[in-house]
């Protein structure tokens, strides 16, 4: 029990360094409510692909074999965009285009991304039909990142399979120090 605990311990010190601002506090949360079951024997709240505890029965998102019959299906117009260079804490964004393809109407239930600085708005008002189209718009906050990053975002949907997914990336220069010298420095 001692080494589960140490391990959550472990695990939330390593989410707390490298975490992107804004979600640390959720992470936290979310491993204490984990070592908190362990300790207990109970059976976690947290997502089974993120638990520490691996769950009895195969519990997934996914179903194993495709359903049967007419399914919606997301067809983007690019699934990748490049922001190019950039400079640290530009703020940018990206509308991704895509028409529902398939033959029911779609049904988007999430979109998210492992870091908060990548944000995602989808449409969550109502059904899109088959032929219709629509967007997702993907913010991006490059605050405190630098050189190359690229973000994958995860759109959750009534669709086989249930993910689909866009990228974005951008090089980042960092933020020109204001307070740097040119020059030698007096003595």
């Amino acid at each position: 029990m001692k080494k589960v605990l140490y391990a959550a311990l472990f695990l939330a010190g390593s989410v707390y360094l490298t975490a992107c601002n804004g979600d640390v506090e959720k992470r936290v949360t979310d491993l204490e409510r984990r070592v908190a079951a362990l300790e207990g024997g109970g059976v976690s709240k947290a997502s089974p692909k993120n638990s520490l505890v691996k769950p009895t029965s195969d519990v997934t998102t996914t179903p194993k074999e495709k359903p049967e019959g007419p399914l919606p299906e997301m067809t983007f117009d690019i699934t990748e965009h490049d922001f190019g260079t950039i400079t640290e804490g530009d703020v940018v964004t990206k509308k991704f285009k895509f028409t529902n393809t398939g033959e029911a109407p779609l049904i988007i239930t999430n979109a998210s991304s492992s870091c908060g600085c990548t944000v995602p708005t989808y449409p969550k008002d109502k059904p899109i039909a088959p032929g219709e189209s629509s967007e997702i718009e993907v913010k991006y906050n490059s605050r405190g990142k630098k050189n190359q990053d690229n973000k994958t975002v995860r759109i959750t949907a009534n669709t086989w399979p249930t993910v689909n997914k866009i990228n974005i990336k951008a090089f980042v220069e960092p933020k020109p120090d204001a307070g740097a010298t040119t020059g030698p420095v007096k003595q």
